[in-house]
């Protein structure tokens, strides 16, 4: 005897459509919006110096730290106006990508 399908309501863009679903799409990994206070490591490398210290306020563009990575120093900048809450790295650190660099709250 064949399965049944069970129908389940998609919407997209306000429509609704009938489909079922692949095992694949139910147990993927649901999106979770990035939470904008938390400032990671977008790729792994050294921390060759930080510029700032807990509770410091810091201005939108001001370089927060250096990381060094392939060779290349990039510089890590404040998103917004705001106030340094926790820094979770150390000078000459190496991190993989993803890692915790900076706690920080808009003013």
């Amino acid at each position: 005897m064949a399965e049944e399908k069970e129908f389940k309501n998609l919407v997209i863009q306000g429509a609704i459509y009938k489909t079922t679903f692949t095992k694949k799409f139910e147990n993927r990994v649901n999106y979770e919006t990035p939470n904008e206070n938390l400032i990671y490591s977008f790729i792994p490398g050294t921390i060759v110096d930080i510029f700032v210290k807990t509770r410091q306020m810091v201005k939108e563009g001001e370089t927060l730290l250096l990381l060094e990575a392939m060779k290349m120093e990039n510089q890590v900048r404040m998103p917004f106006d705001g106030q340094i809450v926790k820094i979770h790295i150390k000078k000459d650190e190496v991190i993989p990508k993803r890692h915790l660099m900076i706690e920080i709250k808009k003013a």
